[in-house]
């Protein structure tokens, strides 16, 4: 493939472009301004690029502060406070820099759409309304889950440093972008950081072919010396988002991710209807996906009266209410914090978390292979973008620009 550079250059008159296609691609929407701070500065549309011989989508790669400004302005369009706003991009800004594509920027389009035709509060009362002194019940009151997110964590975070741990679940509430966002601030402040969530439903138990599970990510985090380990998966074979992105890309999907509307297995991620729970096949323990799924479930939705399973609602327009009908509010989250020294010593465990990460780093690998250790490729991630900016592919940069043209902001 060839390496295509997209570049503004703080007040010149003129944009520099290697390829016509690259304009064609990601510049249908409407022309690029022409005279953009050095902070906007786009960089090369391939920062990433794919391994020799493959094919690949073209990248625009922008400044993170950007997107997260960017971000800040549609939630306040919308009628979010400038507080709030700055909290919910926060949320998204981490998920792009972490590398999880699929949960920044790039769902930025479904939130618009919801909030513009009412389906989330823009000014939400998030409120505990049941608590002892380590566990409290949230009320999202239908408002961003990148919100609840914050609120929830931020309350079991603040009864594990006043009793040892928090648990927090919370419910009438919608998506709630990364699921590490919670458990990363955990570790900053040197707690254990768990949060999970339900979602849409996706996920197919096997034998049906029937959507009945959401993904159901599980993440959490143990602060060390040197850096937390921060572990965060889906309980499906993997995210809908990569989906999404294999859409946009063009490109075909693994065995195993999907089966479409016969139940039959896909590559090609247009007719995936459902994906399959973590393990894939029967064989290869499949049952355990569908355990992990439904034990997200439980703690996100029964604790806090959220719908479960197949009564979630969708995060979407695209896809229409459950014809189950609801068994709650909105969908669920649960957030748990522990104070490590109500345990052990914090030096003594923080010691044993680095030789956790050094020990296994040192496992002999066939073939030569670099072991790879929970987290690593997302703090990776994190520090080349927050250096080179984060790329975007062309339909998302579309996203955005439509966005911007509907809410009279700029998108450069």
């Amino acid at each position: 493939t060839h390496t295509h550079t997209h570049t503004h250059i703080k007040n010149t008159h003129s944009t520099m472009l290697s390829s016509s296609s690259t304009s064609l691609l990601c510049s249908v929407a409407r022309p690029l301004s022409r005279n953009v701070s050095a902070a906007r500065q786009l960089a090369t549309l391939t920062a990433e690029p794919p391994a020799s011989g493959s094919s690949s989508p073209v990248f625009t790669t922008y400044p993170a502060e950007y997107l997260r400004e960017f971000t800040e302005k549609v939630f306040v369009k919308h009628g979010i406070s400038p507080e709030n706003a700055a909290i919910a991009a926060g949320v998204l800004s981490m998920s792009d820099l972490r590398g999880v594509d699929s949960h920044g920027v790039a769902r930025l389009k479904t939130y618009h759409e919801l909030l513009k035709v009412g389906r989330i509060n823009p000014t939400p009362n998030i409120r505990v309304v049941r608590e002892s002194p380590s566990t409290a019940t949230v009320d999202g009151d239908n408002g961003l889950g990148l919100l609840v997110h914050h609120f929830g964590n931020e309350v079991a975070m603040k009864k594990a440093a006043e009793v040892g741990s928090g648990w927090v679940s919370a419910g009438n509430t919608n998506h709630y972008g990364i699921a590490a966002y919670g458990p990363v601030l955990a570790a900053q402040r040197g707690l254990i950081g768990i949060s999970m969530t339900n979602t849409t439903r996706l996920v197919a138990p096997v034998p049906s072919e029937e959507p009945m599970l959401g993904t159901n990510p599980i993440a959490i985090s143990f602060p060390g010396h040197k850096k937390p380990v921060v572990i965060d998966f889906a309980t499906s074979a993997v995210a809908w988002g990569k989906v999404e992105i294999a859409r946009r890309n063009r490109k075909k999907i693994p065995d195993g991710w999907g089966v479409d509307e016969h139940g039959h297995m896909t590559n090609d991620p247009e007719k995936v209807k459902s994906l399959l729970p973590l393990g894939s096949f029967t064989g290869t323990s499949v049952h355990k996906g569908y355990c992990l799924g439904a034990m997200v479930d439980g703690l996100c939705c029964f604790l806090s009266g959220a719908n479960w399973g197949p009564f979630a609602p969708p995060f979407t327009l695209g896809i229409p209410p459950s014809e189950r009908g609801s068994v709650g509010k909105g969908i669920g989250h649960f957030f748990g914090a522990l104070r490590v020294d109500a345990f052990i010593d914090e030096d003594e465990f923080r010691t044993q978390v680095d030789h956790y990460r050094e020990v296994f780093l040192g496992a002999h690998t066939a073939d030569g292979n670099t072991m790879v250790f929970p987290g690593d490729p997302e703090d990776e991630s994190y520090a080349r973008r927050s250096n080179h900016g984060v790329p975007l592919v062309c339909d998302v940069v579309r996203d955005l620009r439509e966005i911007a043209t509907q809410l009279q902001i700029t998108f450069d």
